[in-house]
């Protein structure tokens, strides 16, 4: 235990999640060790995130306005919706430049064990988006991104057990399988099964 502020210091960053109290130890005394500008720095930047970042009205992306970039642009497909557990997961779609539709962020992924059910997720503004359609588009596709474990596959199943009933709508969900530059002998079999039940055709 060291004294008074820079304790608190550590045990404030072990708190975040990858941290533990090593590497939050390294950070604190890194921060001790330099400039005073560094940690003004800092903390004008976490007042700026405390003060400033918001989330999207319309699809619960991290904004500084009422609209996120992605919803406010107009050149985007409003005909498809990617579902996505957090706002991370955007750019990581995002990152591949494969997909020029719009989002949605649920806030999550159902997890009873841990007490999170259909409500703490933002499902509700999901299926009021598909209601109302309020700037012309018509929502063709919802694709639905969530993780491949078993709380993305819950909520996958609960999605697709509340939006079968929308006239017109597809709904799918991202292909998983084996990555590029594997080896079969290396794939474990959920995930050697997945890639043969989402096969495609080649010609």
């Amino acid at each position: 235990m060291y004294e008074g502020p820079i304790q608190d210091l550590i045990d404030q960053l072990a708190k975040l999640p990858g941290l533990g109290p090593k590497g939050a130890q390294r950070i604190a005394f890194h921060l001790l060790a330099g400039e005073k500008t560094e940690i003004d720095r800092l903390t004008a930047a976490l007042v700026k995130v405390r003060d400033d970042v918001t989330f999207c009205d319309e699809c619960g992306n991290i904004a500084a306005d009422r609209l996120c970039r992605i919803c406010g642009d107009s050149r985007r497909d409003g005909t498809k919706i990617c579902v996505v557990e957090e706002p991370k997961d955007i750019y990581a779609i995002e990152r591949t430049r494969e997909f020029d539709g719009r989002y949605h962020v649920l806030g999550g992924a159902l997890d009873p064990l841990s007490g999170v059910g259909p409500d703490q997720l933002r499902i509700r503004e999901l299926l009021k988006r598909l209601a109302e359609q309020s700037d012309g588009s018509v929502v063709s596709e919802i694709i639905v991104a969530t993780d491949p474990n078993t709380e993305g596959e819950a909520t996958a199943t609960y999605l697709l057990r509340m939006l079968r009933d929308f006239p017109g709508l597809s709904v799918t969900r991202l292909a998983s399988g084996l990555p590029m530059g594997g080896d079969l002998e290396f794939a474990d079999e959920l995930t050697l099964g997945r890639a043969l039940s989402g096969r495609r055709v080649l010609a």
